[in-house]
């Protein structure tokens, strides 16, 4: 991630963008581009004309083919078109994002990344869609790992965050991540993470960050238990004279956010399990739907149609639900007076979008993850099983146009289609997993009905009273002596901007995390956790101390009779040491991410070591890595004394982490491996390696980058002996982590219901630069 060093850049940088916030009061979506996966007006609809109503790989409409497939839905922007997917075999594995010019095909450039810290498997990388920013022509990836990308058009990193490593995002293991959207001057985002403070237990939250800076503008949660992990993308809509951001969950709900503050409208939970599709909106109805349980009971799925300008006890008033259909993945069209949707078995339905009534059936495959697009009196859509189809609906009917069936180059696989396509310029664009197709009638002119107009905000009125304040950034990470500089933003009742205000500014200590409604909160043991250490002026600048090598909490500002603070993270300068004896029993070191709830300090005989909690089989909770540092870190020694205990016949996995490669003893196996992606050998050194239960080793793990290459050492042995000259394991990684915050890794088996599973130990923690 690119910091700004100088408080003086990132004050006018932050003041920019608010200066732009206020302007967002037209969209800016234009017929000729596809910047947001479903269409300019978010719904599945392109207004375009003279498409084609067949086609064929050998020439028939082709305009261009080119060998790069993928699993998502390219955008169009600017005579540009960009991919996310999978690239490499074994060694050389890795995400890429992909930049086409749209006219012929030519690769403009690619940029690959690796993948680490995640369960999903190579052939569900590059699932989440791309989104581009039609004001700046920045495009923006969301990776399976967690990076975050804001790319120029010409591939250029205009800056990046370690979802993971700075926030705890949680990956889940069936590529069901989320996809960025961008709306005015933010990048909006939703995530399963646990990260520190009030975000320590999981839940299913949303951020938005600047799309020029990547700072964080607000954090908001669903408040909701999380069930799954999910790929519902947000829209953004006007309701009620309230721009809001409207999105499904991993908690079996819908829920409406005011964009610019993060403050929840309302929430709809309708399911009992992970919403996946994304939600339309027309007017003030809101339509989605599920393929999970039902709260109620029967048959699995359900769709649904809110009224969101009449919202009760934080509720929408329901119109209509149809249940027991599984509109699991597919996300619908909305399209005059048509709501269109797909179950997971690619059937085709359409209902009356004021009465819920069906109107026709379709059945157009076997498998269905991609969503179906309108265009030109068409349906264009994907089927999994490796087919492509154009379908006319005619009054109470759909017929089939034409269906292109794909047979793979290789014969190994089948082809899949599980993107959307994407209509811009008088031409279709689709991914299939071994190519990237456009189609269209060939000199053909490029016509285009106007979109149609939308809800409007009103401007607000400068005198209205204030009723939110927010802090910008609203979340920032810095190293001891580093400073910061906030700012203050009133806002009305509808979520929208007054002014920058004068405000009062206090340190504050980091708030107790918070479960979701239902979870009894534990009571925190020990000292209270003392105020943020540093000092903090009256324009908002802080600094924090430079003595104190980590700490965890919070910037309060007040203003206007209102009160809003921002969360700092304070992380380690190498060297850093942690033996846990100043750390009050049942918390962990601040500074520390993603190991409130899953770690804590005990006492155990004459000293305090930080203990895997093993209460929770989830695999979420039970498995954990516990971030130390900042991400940018590299070239680095990590040791640490680890000790797992047995249980009947179970062992635990335990082990250290830097430059996002793990060192770990497999208790059950008795092995010691080294590796990087989590579900993938990429990188593996892998040993027998006997080692006791009870019984004190000392692990270390040094990683030195090499240009492109990183070499990665490892060695184990028991606590007290002479450390061996040789290390145990090497890698030499041409592909090197180039980066990565130190960690530990504990991942306590043989967990079972009200009884605790096995024990893990860690203690004298040490990271150290190799230069």
């Amino acid at each position: 991630m690119k910091r700004l060093r100088s408080s003086v850049r990132f004050l006018l940088l932050l003041v920019f963008s608010v200066l732009a916030v206020s302007l967002w009061l037209v969209p800016l979506a234009t017929a000729a581009d596809w910047s947001h996966w479903r269409g300019p007006l978010q719904n599945g609809v392109s207004y375009e004309k003279d498409l084609p109503d067949r086609w064929s790989p050998e020439g028939e409409n082709l305009i261009w083919k080119m060998p790069y497939g993928g699993r998502s839905t390219p955008i169009v922007q600017h005579g540009r078109v960009y991919i996310i997917n999978h690239t490499g075999e074994g060694v050389t594995e890795q995400e890429r994002v992909m930049c086409f010019d749209a006219e012929t095909g030519k690769v403009l450039w690619e940029h690959k990344f690796n993948v680490f810290f995640t369960d999903i498997v190579s052939d569900r990388v590059g699932w989440t869609n791309p989104v581009g920013d039609p004001e700046t022509g920045n495009v923006y990836v969301h990776g399976v790992q967690g990076l975050l990308f804001c790319f120029d058009r010409d591939g250029k990193v205009i800056w990046s965050r370690s979802l993971t490593e700075e926030f705890g995002r949680i990956s889940g293991y069936g590529g069901r991540i989320t996809s960025p959207i961008i709306d005015g001057d933010l990048l909006l985002l939703g995530m399963i993470n646990a990260s520190w403070g009030e975000q320590a237990a999981g839940g299913n939250r949303f951020v938005a960050f600047n799309k020029r800076t990547g700072a964080v503008v607000w954090w908001s949660s669903t408040g909701h238990r999380v069930k799954d992990t999910y790929y519902s993308c947000p829209v953004v809509a006007v309701i009620n004279g309230e721009r809001l951001l409207i999105s499904g969950g991993g908690d079996g709900g819908v829920h409406a956010f005011r964009v610019r503050t993060g403050e929840k409208v309302w929430s709809y939970i309708f399911g009992e399990g992970a919403v996946n599709c994304s939600p339309v909106v027309d007017g003030n109805l809101v339509y989605i739907g599920h393929g999970e349980g039902n709260p109620e009971g029967g048959q699995q799925g359900k769709v649904i149609c809110l009224d969101a300008s009449q919202v009760k006890d934080g509720k929408p008033k329901l119109v209509w639900e149809r249940a027991g259909i599984k509109f699991k993945f597919a996300s619908p069209i909305l399209h005059e007076g048509q709501l269109i949707m797909c179950d997971e078995f690619a059937r085709m339905y359409c209902f009356d979008a004021k009465t819920g009534n069906r109107l026709w059936f379709r059945d157009y495959g076997r498998n269905a993850k991609g969503s179906p697009v309108w265009a030109d009196g068409k349906i264009y859509v994907g089927q999994v099983n490796g087919s492509f189809s154009i379908l006319q609906p005619e009054g109470k009917s759909c017929k089939v146009l034409h269906t292109q069936r794909f047979i793979s180059r290789t014969g190994k696989v089948d082809v899949e289609v599980n993107g959307s396509p994407a209509v811009a310029n008088g031409k279709i664009y689709f991914l299939t997993s071994e190519d990237l197709y456009c189609i269209g009638k060939k000199g053909a002119a490029v016509s285009s009905a106007p979109l149609p107009s939308r809800p409007q905000e009103e401007a607000a009125d400068p005198k209205a009273k204030p009723a939110w304040l927010q802090v910008v950034p609203a979340d920032v990470m810095l190293q001891p002596g580093e400073s910061a500089t906030f700012q203050a933003y009133l806002y009305d009742a509808k979520g929208r901007l007054l002014r920058e205000t004068k405000a009062q500014w206090s340190a504050a200590p980091a708030l107790p995390p918070q479960p979701p409604p239902g979870v009894p909160a534990k009571p925190q043991t020990g000292p209270m956790p003392p105020p943020l250490q540093g000092e903090i002026g009256a324009n908002g600048t802080l600094t924090v101390s430079k003595t104190v090598p980590a700490q965890f909490g919070r910037v309060v500002a007040k203003a206007d009779g209102l009160e809003a603070y921002a969360r700092v993270r304070v992380v380690p300068r190498l060297p850093y040491e942690q033996d846990f004896e100043k750390v009050p029993e049942g918390r962990t070191p601040p500074g520390w991410v993603n190991a409130q709830g899953k770690f804590a300090v005990q006492q155990k005989g004459d000293s305090k070591v930080l203990v895997k909690l093993a209460t929770n089989p989830s695999p979420l909770v039970a498995r954990a890595n516990a971030y130390i540092a900042a991400p940018t870190l590299t070239d680095y020694t990590i040791q640490a004394d680890v000790m797992g205990g047995k249980k009947g016949s179970d062992m635990p996995d335990v082990g250290i982490v830097a430059n996002r490669y793990h060192l770990v003893l497999w208790g059950n196996t008795q092995q010691l491996r080294l590796t990087s992606w989590d579900a993938l050998p990429r990188v593996d050194r892998t040993i027998a390696f006997a080692w006791k239960p009870d019984v004190w080793y000392t692990m270390k793990l040094t990683v030195e980058v090499q240009g492109n290459k990183a070499v990665a050492r490892g060695k184990v042995w028991e606590r007290g002996q002479p450390e061996p000259k040789n290390w145990t394991v090497e890698f030499e990684d041409p592909i090197g982590n180039r980066e990565g915050s130190p960690a530990l890794y504990g991942n306590a088996t043989g967990i079972l219901e009200n009884e605790p599973g096995t024990e893990i130990y860690y203690d004298n923690v040490k990271v150290i630069s190799n230069k």
